[in-house]
């Protein structure tokens, strides 16, 4: 049971990020605060579901062919959110 919830929270942690696409639709979303919390949020979010993902298949063993997926999709998620925050932090710093 405890492998099913895993995998069901894996899952729908799969469509979250994609749901920053009809929020930047809005002309609030693209003004510079607000941009660049909502990017950072859904990054730290990115980097959360894969941490999430990787523990639940390695320390629970939840290791079925849905988790598989997740487990990829989701790292690459937490790859991707992990350059994008440094994209952002890193000019702070060095100018």
């Amino acid at each position: 049971m405890k492998n099913k919830i895993l995998t069901a929270v894996s899952t729908i942690m799969l469509f979250v990020p994609w749901t920053i696409l009809p929020l930047r639709t809005f002309d609030w979303a693209l003004e510079s605060p607000v941009a660049e919390i909502m990017i950072s949020c859904y990054a730290a979010f990115m980097i959360f579901s894969g941490v999430f993902t990787i523990i639940s298949y390695v320390k629970a063993k939840a290791q079925n062919n849905i988790m598989k997926f997740c487990l990829i999709v989701n790292s690459l998620y937490a790859v991707t959110g992990a350059a994008l925050l440094g994209m952002m932090i890193i000019p702070k710093f060095m100018g």
